[in-house]
């Protein structure tokens, strides 16, 4: 069965996620939505470095243009 990406991400919705971005940030929360464009919502969201909670953030937007990875899990 061929698996496309919007697929992965449907079947991590309502899930935890681990997010990276370009600037080398990382975001870790439930996803609650996302686009065409893989602009995510992610809910009771954290900013992670270096494996740290930086800060807790509650519900984030991030933009799909700055995403470079997403991963389901933890």
């Amino acid at each position: 069965m061929e698996t496309r990406p919007l697929d992965a991400l449907s079947k991590a919705k309502d899930k935890k996620v681990i997010v990276e971005l370009k600037n080398g940030k990382q975001y870790v929360g439930i996803l609650r939505a996302f686009d065409i464009h893989i602009n995510v919502v992610l809910d009771e969201s954290e900013e992670r470095e270096g494996g740290e909670v930086k800060r807790k953030l509650g519900t984030t937007f991030l933009r799909g243009d700055t995403i470079v990875l997403l991963s389901p899990g933890q």
